[in-house]
């Protein structure tokens, strides 16, 4: 049975009912326990389980992950919170160095199942330290899983895949979905898988490939453009390593143009990837070349008006699409 609740309270859910089931779960994190969280996803955690299952920590990411990484070597399953996704940085040694390569240096004879929930994104007036969307950073590493929810419903489902599988991975939740991403969400055991995307939308002109917040506005963008005629299929990719390549290259094959639309920067990011593969594995489907809709190489200006001007909005995937829609 399914209830409507927002985005945050799908993580806060998710937390709670594998806390719950497995007694080597727990959280830690800055403020996580007395504080609730920055945002508030743990409050009543530490009341529930304990200050030891809902640990606050100090201000050291480097520590938090690390604690996370030997935590895991004992069996534990740590979900390790950054209180912004920005500061992630600060323990990416313990990410990228020990976490990403346990399984390959000891020949897949231990696991390291942690999670790094990492706050991410703008469109929130958070200025250049609370707005960046590292994802490309770790896509790019092996041994990592990236999964980006962007409905409630994924949300906790992928957060219980990710609780669950025996390999690292970060989760990025998406801060101006928190309270905005509202929709239903079911009771209980209910686990979106790591690797597998989902058709929002289906078309047969376009397909528009995205993850996150821009999932959004790309519905609204190819529900405006169905006025005109064309239709657009919207995919979600949910997960960024493993992506569903098989998804992505099937509604290729159907519409032969492809937009990818993210908010991290353009250069080099999973956008590049995307477009790559679809050249070298469809170049016989494609009528157009593929394009992209994402934030500029810039940082994020402090002034609010300034930073919705880079975001990608519906207004450019709609020019973006059109112009596709023209070839």
């Amino acid at each position: 049975m399914a209830r409507e609740i927002t985005y945050l309270d799908a993580i806060r859910e998710a937390l709670r009912e594998e806390m719950k089931r497995d007694p080597q779960v727990f959280v830690l994190g800055e403020d996580v326990g007395v504080y609730g969280g920055a945002f508030g996803i743990t409050k009543g955690l530490q009341e529930e389980f304990g200050e030891y299952r809902c640990l606050d920590m100090p201000i050291s990411e480097s520590c938090i992950i690390g604690v996370s990484v030997g935590a895991s070597l004992r069996g534990f399953r740590p979900v390790a919170e950054m209180q912004f996704g920005d500061f992630i940085t600060c323990g990416f040694d313990q990410i990228v160095n020990q976490a990403a390569t346990l399984r390959y240096r000891y020949g897949g004879r231990v696991a390291c199942p942690i999670v790094v929930r990492a706050p991410v994104g703008g469109n929130v007036a958070g200025g250049l330290y609370h707005s960046q969307n590292p994802e490309s950073w770790f896509v790019h590493r092996p041994g990592l899983k990236v999964v980006a929810p962007s409905t409630a419903w994924d949300a906790k489902g992928l957060l219980k895949a990710a609780i669950r599988d025996n390999n690292p991975v970060i989760y990025l939740e998406h801060k101006y979905l928190y309270r905005r991403a509202k929709g239903p969400v079911p009771e209980g055991d209910e686990i979106v898988p790591i690797g597998e995307a989902a058709v929002r939308r289906e078309g047969a002109d376009v397909t528009l490939v995205t993850y996150g917040a821009m999932v959004m506005a790309s519905l609204e963008a190819a529900e405006r453009l169905s006025k005109e005629g064309v239709e657009t299929e919207v995919i979600d990719l949910r997960s960024l390593s493993p992506w569903d390549k098989t998804a992505v290259l099937a509604s290729l094959e159907k519409t032969n143009r492809m937009l990818v639309v993210h908010e991290d920067v353009k250069t080099l990011g999973l956008g590049a990837e995307i477009s790559a593969v679809a050249m070298e594995e469809r170049f016989e489907h494609l009528d157009a070349p593929v394009m992209r809709v994402t934030y500029p190489d810039s940082h994020c200006p402090f002034s609010a008006v300034l930073e919705r001007e880079n975001l990608p909005n519906a207004d450019k995937i709609v020019d973006a699409l059109r112009k596709l829609a023209a070839y």
